[in-house]
């Protein structure tokens, strides 16, 4: 059997969902599908293989294929699968988030900064999945099984904004391979150093750590690592020395907006870890530095925020559409830089 894992992030704005390419052994006998993938998948349960063969996630040389099909000697399989299994135990915590829509299938959540999605190292407690488990411990569904979350993207740790979270395995499946196939709508507002000459583009560019920073991710110039990103972006405003942008997601990747930004040289307001958090345009004037140190203040982190998300709804079919206003630190920060845009003052 040869396996190859792709799409998988560990962190940061990310999809959540593994890749799966199976080839089965000259010598296997004749097997059902599920039975077979829950033999070579470790820590994916039956119920899962079957919502995804449901789905169309579950390919046999090259077509979908229900849960009931007989494997045989060098099929080739393919297997989209939401989340990977929990490193460690999820245990409920009280940790406060918005809510913005909830039905028995998905929940939609308005990301305060600061909140980590998902324990990791160094974020074990006090995370949004612990606050999940811990707001639906009490709730069953309708066979009076219990409900739990399932994530199918995350977002930053500082990053505000919409996301969306599955309330069963068939959702997830469904909604993970919307993610997949790129047709989920996401918009976000970037607050970024520059100006631009353009008022659109596209920016396309393979991501990968940066081997100077293991911690954030860079373009790599070779086409032959790292995985296709595209951000399609947008000028709002002009401030001077930053704009307001739009940033539209055609994939989704590890800090792909603050990477992709960085790489065409407008890194983000205030995100240090790809530079933003100094002055990298305007004067020289102690004035000017004061503002600006005084902007920072009110947006203590990267100035980036989840605003559009689009699906379609995994029962019903219908197409969702939410929308989250910039949070009090951004529109602060935002509307700071519109008076000194406006009046070449503080």
């Amino acid at each position: 059997m040869t396996t190859e894992l792709d799409e998988l992030q560990p962190q940061g704005d990310s999809e959540l969902y593994e890749h799966h390419r199976i080839t089965v052994d000259k010598g296997q006998a004749m097997l059902r599908l599920d039975k077979y993938l829950q033999m070579r998948l470790e820590g994916v349960s039956r119920t899962k293989i079957q919502a995804a063969a449901k789905a169309g996630c579950v390919l046999v040389n090259d077509k979908p294929s229900k849960s009931n099909y007989k494997v045989k000697p060098l099929d080739v399989i393919s297997v989209l699968l939401p989340e990977p299994p929990h490193e460690f135990e999820i245990l409920p915590e009280p940790v406060p988030f918005n809510i913005v829509y909830e039905d028995d299938d998905v929940l939609v959540i308005d990301k305060q900064p600061g909140l980590v999605v998902h324990p990791g190292h160094g974020n074990y407690t006090g995370t949004l999945l612990n606050g999940l488990f811990y707001y639906l411990q009490d709730k069953q569904d309708a066979s009076g099984n219990p409900i739990v979350p399932y994530l199918v993207h995350r977002i930053d740790k500082d990053t505000s904004g919409l996301l969306l979270v599955a309330k069963n395995e068939e959702a997830q499946v469904v909604l993970a391979k919307q993610f997949f196939e790129h047709s989920i709508e996401r918009k976000y507002n970037a607050l970024v150093w520059g100006g631009f000459d353009e008022d659109k583009g596209t920016i396309v560019g393979n991501l990968e750590r940066a081997p100077q920073d293991r911690r954030i991710m860079h373009v790599t110039p070779d086409p032959d690592r790292g995985k296709h990103a595209v951000t399609h972006w947008q000028v709002l405003e002009r401030f001077g020395y930053v704009t307001l942008v739009e940033c539209v997601l055609e994939t989704g990747r590890t800090h792909q907006i603050r990477a992709h930004m960085q790489h065409i040289g407008h890194p983000l307001f205030n995100d240090a870890p790809y530079g933003g958090d100094r002055i990298l345009k305007g004067t020289t004037f102690s004035r000017y530095k004061q503002f600006v140190e005084n902007c920072f203040r009110l947006l203590p982190r990267q100035a980036l925020h989840a605003l559009v998300l689009g699906f379609e709804h995994p029962t019903t079919h219908q197409h969702m559409h939410f929308e989250s206003p910039l949070p009090e630190d951004f529109a602060a920060a935002v509307s700071k830089w519109r008076s000194y845009g406006n009046s070449g003052s503080e």
